[in-house]
């Protein structure tokens, strides 16, 4: 009983396809496919370094202090 054979998962995927449907399903896998391909790119985009600078970093921080408009 602890595990399950194929047949349980078969009877599981049948039910799971009856009750949300074939095209339901379809678009549940492209959106979660489009999440992490986006996902994928965004994590690339974070790690890859900036080429286009104009200023090139000089290592100092610049402490400000944020004011309020009126």
């Amino acid at each position: 009983m602890g595990s399950f054979s194929i047949w349980h998962w078969l009877i599981v995927l049948v039910i799971v396809m009856l009750v949300f449907g074939t095209k339901k399903l379809r678009n549940i896998g492209s959106d979660l496919g489009g999440a992490v391909k986006g996902f994928k790119e965004g994590i690339k985009e974070g790690t890859e370094k900036p080429t286009d600078s104009d200023e090139p970093q000089s290592g100092r921080t610049i402490d400000v202090d944020a004011k309020e408009k009126h």
